[in-house]
């Protein structure tokens, strides 16, 4: 032990200045954890505290309430597309047009067959007779893409072009 003692007193300005050193190395640490935490304290405030004096928690609630409004939102127009969805299946969707020449003594195809359906190739066919002295018009209702009356060779190709021309894929 007196061995110790002789050598920190012969070496007491060394040992000062290692701890010296090292006191200097902690404050210059100090000092620069202090800045961090400074900054990350003024970037925490700014994140709980709003312009207009509103809590992280006020901007929180405000956030779900957008969220509850857009859900709701959401499913108002989920509820308007399956309305519109079967409107559009009800709509005029396929189209079949023949146009023909029913009389030897007219010329350029005056007459026609039209076919208009729907999404269940439910609809209408129309024919147009057209002739030197009238022109009559027939129609005749389409279920499933047949009709319960005759059909003209022309209705009938209006029909299957409304049916096959405009099958989806």
């Amino acid at each position: 032990m007196s061995d110790l003692n002789r050598l920190l007193t012969e070496n007491l300005g060394l040992a000062f200045g290692v701890l010296a050193a090292l006191v200097l190395l902690l404050l210059i640490g100090f000092i620069v954890q202090s800045a961090r935490l400074g900054r990350a304290v003024r970037t925490y405030r700014e994140l709980v505290r709003d312009g207009e004096g509103g809590t992280l928690h006020d901007r929180l609630v405000g956030s779900a309430e957008q969220a509850v409004k857009a859900t709701d939102r959401m499913r108002e127009m989920e509820a308007m597309h399956q309305v519109i969805e079967a409107r559009t299946r009800r709509s005029l969707q396929h189209i079949g047009l023949v146009r023909f020449n029913p009389f030897e003594d007219t010329g350029s195809d005056q007459s026609f067959a039209i076919a208009l359906l729907d999404d269940q190739r439910d609809g209408v066919v129309m024919s147009s007779l057209h002739g030197r002295s009238n022109t009559r018009l027939f129609a005749k209702p389409v279920a499933d893409g047949s009709s319960s009356h005759n059909l003209s060779d022309e209705e009938a190709q209006a029909i299957r072009i409304a049916v096959e021309g405009t099958r989806p894929g």
